[in-house]
């Protein structure tokens, strides 16, 4: 039984980037199982203008197989991702005609995010804390600052002589939710600073646990968070379509073109394939810092959050263009919450079951960054209207928040105390109360 979905921000922003597939070849071949295979294919494969990115899956397998150089094998698997991704997206809609809008809601909120979530895991597992906290950090920054900004600042642009509105509900839920989550990463970082000056005597173990706490609360507010959007209040999610359709290539399915058993089948290989791309990723990044000269951080802030979610990226712009803001916010902001409320506390947890030392505290510079776009991106949204200089003012944040990063260079051996939670003589003693 098929049912009528709500397209959510997140479907309408990766449809952007689909094309209608010319199925006049495959429709001629006579084997009914050859067909209904060879049509499978046709629209995973080719159903996306990102088609020619697909070469780099087989090409990072190659890579690491055959010995290249792991720079390489990082910058393939870093583009293969990118597909990938909005493959996942097409599948979880896919798989919504057939459960209905409140389960393919719950599946796209759950795999929206998937790539940044697989990444923080493998990450976790080797060690590599930093790593997941930069990676988690960079993914919310350039949800509300580049994203955010690109598409304001083009939308303007494009649309000088027309009032740009939009519905100021959505933005102040998600804006309230990120101001949870920013005070959740605030408290055990001001914890840290009143440990090393001698104000408290709370160990670390105490700011562990703090942390843990927090993550439980940031889980059920954002378990509240989808009962208020797929429930409760699910128009204020709904995404707005005109009723004259621009000419444009958007494609727009009232009908599944994949069965059930297929797109399940597809999105549990997509996802294998996601694992396998997302270890390389995380085993060749130091590799790719020595070779390209930038710093680790820089590369998990800067450049794993742009390229793995580009195609969700480029459908928002794409939307802001058309004037169509609610569903730019929808994308921007719906995924930055996703990210706060689900993703980092998820990873604390997995963290705490895998028996890895895991918090919330993000470092000074890496969680006054977050709070400082957070607050910027609520004033920019306060009065439901935008203009172009709104966005090149958050483009501007972005650029210099990256600057900043570009110029930090963090030893490599303080890096990886941090990453094993081994506390140095020295710093043992920081922490004995006077």
């Amino acid at each position: 039984m098929r049912h009528g979905h709500g397209r959510t921000a997140h479907n309408m922003s990766s449809s952007s980037l689909r094309k209608k597939s010319d199925l006049t070849l495959v429709s001629k071949v006579r084997c009914g199982l050859l067909r209904s295979l060879l049509t499978n294919l046709q629209e995973i494969f080719l159903g996306t203008k990102l088609f020619v990115l697909f070469p780099a899956v087989p090409l990072a397998i190659a890579a690491h197989y055959f010995k290249f150089g792991r720079a390489w094998v990082f910058a393939l698997s870093l583009l293969g991702l990118t597909p990938l991704a909005e493959r996942v997206s097409f599948l979880t809609e896919q798989i919504a005609y057939y459960t209905g809008p409140t389960v393919g809601g719950l599946l796209n909120a759950t795999c929206g995010n998937a790539t940044e979530l697989i990444i923080a895991i493998f990450a976790l597992y080797g060690g590599k804390i930093e790593v997941v906290k930069c990676s988690l950090v960079g993914s919310i920054l350039s949800n509300l600052l580049l994203v955010l900004g690109t598409s304001l600042l083009c939308g303007g642009l494009a649309n000088l002589r027309k009032e740009q509105s939009f519905d100021r509900k959505q933005a102040d839920v998600n804006s309230g939710l990120l101001m949870l989550g920013a005070l959740c990463h605030m408290l055990p970082l001001m914890f840290r600073h009143a440990i090393s000056s001698g104000e408290l005597t709370v160990t670390t173990v105490s700011t562990l646990e703090l942390s843990r706490a927090c993550s439980i609360v940031m889980l059920l507010a954002y378990i509240a968070y989808l009962f208020f959007q797929l429930k409760t209040h699910r128009q204020l999610f709904e995404s707005q379509e005109q009723e004259d359709d621009d000419n444009d290539d958007v494609t727009s399915e009232d009908e599944p073109v994949i069965g059930l058993p297929s797109a399940l089948a597809w999105l549990l290989g997509m996802t294998i394939v996601i694992a396998v791309l997302s270890e390389y990723v995380v085993g060749t990044i130091e590799a790719a810092s020595e070779s390209w000269g930038i710093s680790v951080s820089f590369i998990s802030i800067i450049l794993l959050p742009i390229v793995g979610n580009a195609a969700e990226h480029a459908g928002a712009i794409i939307f802001a263009f058309k004037n169509k803001l609610d569903i730019t916010l929808g994308v921007s902001l719906g995924s930055a919450t996703q990210v706060s409320m689900f993703v980092v506390p998820l990873s604390v947890i997995v963290a705490w079951i895998m028996g890895i030392q895991m918090d919330l505290d993000f470092k000074l510079l890496e969680t006054g960054s977050l709070l400082l776009a957070i607050l910027v991106t609520a004033f920019t949204l306060q009065d439901g209207t935008s203009h172009y200089l709104k966005g090149f003012v958050l483009l501007l944040c972005y650029i210099v928040i990256g600057a900043c990063f570009f110029v930090l260079k963090t030893p490599p051996n303080q890096t990886n105390d941090i990453n094993l939670g081994v506390l140095t003589t020295k710093s043992v003693a920081a922490f004995r109360p006077c």
